[in-house]
């Protein structure tokens, strides 16, 4: 099989909140490119992208799926991600690798609290990315209120290259704002034939005053059209294209586009802005070198650029165990590799040797025999490469030349626990071992056995996360599990400084243990982590016991003094300490340094803090008094409320306990007719009545 050129190829992932419309344009763009015969729908389970039983019951994407379909010579590798904050993970690693993304908001609710996440996410990765405002079919749609939430939400500079022509069931075709025509989708043939015409003339002046706005924001991306547009007020439609592109992938501005990809109207000219607009792999800023210990994240280092005849190397990004084994899907960033290539993880120093290779469409596989710089493709078989590690070409005797390590993805923290128990004792195993592949595919997920009472404690992202892994765990590895009641995953702080002196002494024949440590503990900022200063003069301490005081504050940290749960923000000095020549060591420090942190920590005015969730519950505008009233009881405070078509959105800030079984009542209290979404969004200190209610339950 011929390899496309690397400048016809592009890697683009479709985000957006939940529910925008991100599997249904993914479907159009299978069905208009050829790669599939039929469209699939949501609504109906059969998606090509949707392939999971999970998510064809529940109507909504859980796992990213990566799909290549082509379109006018060019190769597009789609990634589909979820719009569920739960499954939030599956976009970080997504963008992670990408070249460009198409930004989907909805045409009635503009920009949602999901999207503003995502579109975080993809600052952080300096993803290139176009906007489409969907759904414009839906009553209340309204392409301009919906693009002014884009300077409202994300305060950015946006242009739209379209104008919608009709609104809601009158919605027929669009304005090309680039080369001045209308677009016009005719009959019923599912959106595949359309016609150009002369644009409206009841949209003449509008069309000529956004083209305008248009030609003034694209000319400064380039100083050739600079040139052009001071003499001209215009551009010729070549040049516009090429300053479009530039700033879609500087970032100068954000090109928008619309339609209704459920009703079959704007798909394929979103396809032709992704060829003309979004970057190739040879086109964008190359994949940085992970910074080397001690190394500042804003220091300069090593870029790899997209080159097929460099050494090979490639970033692990996700996992999947199916039943022919496990898969690995890489990006391919600068190389080649041909099956039978034996390549090393850098990240852990192991070598690896490439079985099989498979070009992935959502859950069906077409092998391939080699991947070039620019590829994303999924190997099989490998034992030790985890998401997030390098894979590169083995260097020749005594060299380091190929040795990177590629930067990491960063992975949200879990703010939920629950216990998982098999209901059979000759389950166990099978349980262990299930949840250990499960925690393998997805980094969001975390696993660690109570030391008190021996239970499986299982963390992720929400109610829905834990309970698709519970689901994946009877389906895919047979157990049945009792789970246990969701967990708040809290945290304990400090709010004022203390020193606190502790002197460990121990004598019971033979060498004793002496240890005495001085630790001062201050307060830091919220998320800032744990610091350790090393305040010592005079040797009061020697050097080589001062690690172990460190090491020993840590670990106590992990079960706070308060209920038990870690200690975060905090930062410990050792400011003095004395020794004992024979009976002194390591291990006599490091039991000084926890036997301090309990007693001192006591003294810093611990707080227990709580998981706040950003909500954002869209409710008709007879139910809005229900809906706040409720939040208002939950402990919640309300941030804002507005109008959006029909509906009120009411966000506001609500403790994560208060949430757990809320959207059985939400339902109840508006007959059905409301939604809701929420994500973390900061930790608190909890109230005095409910931190007493937490540390009698942990007791």
């Amino acid at each position: 099989m011929a390899h496309t050129p690397l400048e016809k190829i592009r890697n683009i992932g479709i985000t957006a909140h939940i529910d925008a419309g991100k599997t249904t344009t993914t479907e159009r763009i299978l069905y208009y490119t050829g790669k599939s015969h039929r469209i699939g729908e949501v609504h109906d389970g059969n998606t090509t992208t949707d392939y999971m039983a999970q998510e064809r019951e529940r109507g909504i994407t859980i796992t990213s799926a990566a799909v290549t379909a082509r379109w006018n010579d060019y190769q597009i590798n789609i990634i589909d991600t979820p719009g569920h904050i739960d499954f939030n993970i599956e976009v970080n690693r997504s963008l992670r690798v990408l070249d460009g993304a198409i930004f989907i908001i909805e045409g009635v609710a503009g920009v949602q609290p999901q999207s503003e996440t995502n579109w975080r996410l993809a600052d952080r990765y300096n993803v290139p990315r176009i906007i489409f405002v969907n759904k414009l079919d839906r009553t209340g749609a309204d392409f301009y209120k919906a693009c002014a939430t884009l300077t409202e939400k994300l305060g950015i500079n946006w242009v739209t290259l379209q104008l919608p022509i009709g609104i809601e069931d009158t919605m027929k075709g669009l304005v090309d704002l680039v080369e001045m025509k209308a677009i016009i989708w005719e009959g019923d043939d599912l959106g595949a034939s359309y016609h150009e015409e002369p644009i409206p003339e009841d949209m003449a002046e509008l069309a000529k005053e956004y083209r305008a706005k248009l030609v003034e924001t694209a000319a400064t991306a380039l100083d050739e059209a600079m040139d052009v547009y001071l003499e001209t007020e215009d551009l010729p439609t070549d040049l516009l294209k090429k300053c479009i592109k530039k700033g879609t992938i500087s970032g100068e501005f954000r090109p928008v586009l619309c339609g209704t990809a459920f009703k079959n109207k704007g798909v394929q000219p979103l396809l032709d802005a992704v060829i003309d607009y979004l970057p190739s792999p040879t086109e964008v800023a190359g994949i940085k070198v992970a910074p080397e210990e001690g190394q500042d994240e804003t220091a300069e280092r090593e870029t790899i650029e997209a080159d097929p005849n460099g050494p090979f190397a490639g970033l692990a990004f996700k996992i999947i165990n199916d039943k022919f084994g496990n898969l690995t899907f890489v990006r391919v960033y600068r190389g080649t590799l041909k099956t039978g290539d034996t390549v090393i993880n850098t990240t852990k120093g192991t070598k690896e040797r490439i079985s099989r290779m498979y070009q992935m469409h959502a859950d069906k596989r077409e092998e391939i025999n080699e991947v070039i710089a620019g590829d994303i493709a999924a190997f099989v078989g490998l034992k030790d490469t985890g998401t997030g590690d390098t894979l590169t070409t083995p260097n020749l005797q005594g060299s380091k030349a190929n040795e990177v390590v590629l930067e990491r993805m960063a992975f949200p923290v879990p703010v939920i626990d629950i216990s998982v128990e098999p209901k059979t004792k000759d389950s166990v195993e099978k349980m262990t071992l299930g949840l250990q592949k499960l925690a393998g595919e997805d980094p969001s997920l975390r696993l660690k056995t109570d030391q008190e009472t021996g239970q499986t404690i299982l963390s992720g992202m929400g109610e829905l996360h834990l309970e698709i892994i519970v689901d994946r765990l009877k389906r895919e590895y047979g157990v049945d599990a009792n789970i246990g009641a969701p967990q708040v995953a809290y945290r304990e702080t400090i709010t004022k400084a203390h020193t606190e002196t502790y002197t460990h002494k121990k004598q019971s024949g033979g060498s004793g243990q002496y240890a005495e440590v001085k630790i001062t503990f201050e307060p830091k900022e919220r998320n800032t982590g744990i610091e350790f200063h090393n305040g010592v003069v005079g040797g009061a301490v020697p050097k080589e016991y001062i690690p172990a005081v460190d090491k020993g504050i840590k670990v106590q940290a992990e079960t706070g003094v308060l209920a038990g749960f870690p200690t975060v923000d905090f930062k410990f000095s050792l400011v003095d300490g004395k020794y004992h020549d024979v009976d002194s060591s390591a291990l006599a420090f490091e039991i000084a340094g926890k036997a301090c942190f309990r007693e001192g920590m006591k003294k810093a005015g611990p707080v227990i803090l709580e998981p706040i969730m950003d909500v954002e519950v869209t409710t008709p505008q007879d139910h809005v008094g229900d809906v706040v009233g409720d939040l208002n009881r939950r402990r919640g405070v309300i941030q804002s409320q507005d109008m959006a078509g029909t509906s009120v959105i009411v966000r506001a800030h609500v403790p994560l306990k208060e949430m757990f079984g809320y959207i059985s009542n939400l339902r109840g209290m508006t007959k059905g007719r409301a939604s809701f979404s929420m994500q973390f969004h900061h930790y608190d200190p909890v109230p005095r009545n409910v931190a007493d209610e937490i540390m009698k339950n942990s007791a």
